[in-house]
């Protein structure tokens, strides 16, 4: 890597083996050889199969494993990384501004956040409880509570998945402003190939267990200009290149 490339580099992360022990069951080998790094200002999808070890490699970046070989660098604590999960995961006694205001530190938790309300459409339901909300509204207040703590690294874990069309539009469109108006750098883990070309400027693509880094695939076309043609031809050039983990 050029000293460019490592000074725009947010977070490296190098899994050279990550195995599971325990008592009277055999070891499995959940990753395997997987290394990638995120930069500022960039959406990268990481793709692959069921069980393929996304979740182990999602806790070894946020610090929660440490049970590895490899590194992550720098230490995940010290970077602002914040998660949204596919569950919401808010307190129904709570309404929709203090759900996002509890996710703060005690001494950021008065901080001014009409801006953020207002860019994730969620101004009118401030004073609302969660379950007055449908499932996609929902989602956009785990967004806001995760981006409440202004994280320089986003990590979402299938955050469309079971929202309609048109919600699950309105929602990839929320993480593409973020990352223009913010800057924030977003690892997205998902099994939806298409939403991915949409919205990515990187794909991993991993192997099934143990996850193997398969290849690294750049989208260099600017969102506004990938048409049904690029995307169909994309996704079928990887479908041939990579039938284990791109369906036709």
């Amino acid at each position: 890597m050029s000293a460019a490339g490592a000074e725009s580099t947010l977070l490296t992360v190098r899994v050279d083996r990550k195995v599971y022990r325990r008592a009277r069951t055999e070891p499995v080998e959940a990753v395997r050889g997987l290394a990638f790094s995120l930069r500022p200002a960039e959406i990268t999808c990481l793709i692959g199969p069921s069980g393929a070890g996304k979740t182990t490699t999602l806790r070894i970046l946020l610090g929660l494993d440490h049970d590895f070989e490899g590194a992550v660098t720098p230490d995940p604590n010290a970077v602002g990384i914040a998660m949204v999960f596919q569950d919401p995961r808010l307190l129904p006694w709570r309404t929709i501004e203090q759900n996002v205001r509890l996710g703060l530190p005690r001494e950021r938790r008065g901080r001014d956040l009409d801006g953020l309300f207002e860019a994730l459409g969620l101004a009118p339901w401030r004073d609302r409880f969660p379950g007055a909300l449908s499932l996609g509204m929902q989602r956009r207040v785990a967004l806001a509570r995760a981006l409440a703590l202004e994280p320089r690294i986003l990590v979402l874990d299938e955050p469309f998945v079971s929202l309609d069309d048109a919600a699950a539009a309105g929602l990839r469109a929320l993480v593409v402003e973020t990352v223009a108006r913010m800057g924030t750098s977003i690892l997205m883990v998902t099994h939806n190939v298409g939403e991915a070309l949409e919205i990515a400027d990187r794909l991993l693509l991993v192997s099934a267990r143990p996850a193997t880094l398969l290849a690294t695939v750049p989208l260099d076309r600017p969102r506004g200009q990938r048409d049904r043609g690029f995307l169909e031809s994309t996704r079928a050039d990887l479908a041939a290149r990579f039938p284990g983990v791109i369906a036709q």
